[in-house]
């Protein structure tokens, strides 16, 4: 849970893996047809694992504190 006492850097460790779970559930199909293909290599799974990173920065700190905070929170709670 997020809260206000947590820092900057654990608040964003929250959210990366946060949005990494959101984005391979939201592209699950996606994901399972590029490691199907007849190219894609075991080392290729951290390249992959990378570029769904690089969505994060897309997020300031203040969004990522709100995100993680409103995804800790019981459903219906505000």
């Amino acid at each position: 849970m997020a809260s206000p006492e947590k820092s900057e850097e654990e608040v964003a460790t929250e959210f990366t893996s946060y949005y990494l779970q959101r984005a391979t559930t939201e592209f699950a199909e996606d994901l399972d047809k590029v490691r199907a293909a007849d190219d894609f290599k075991n080392d290729a799974l951290q390249i992959l694992v990378s570029a769904l990173q690089q969505g994060t920065v897309l997020f300031s700190p203040d969004e990522q504190r709100r995100i993680v905070t409103a995804a800790a929170r019981p459903e219906g709670k505000p």
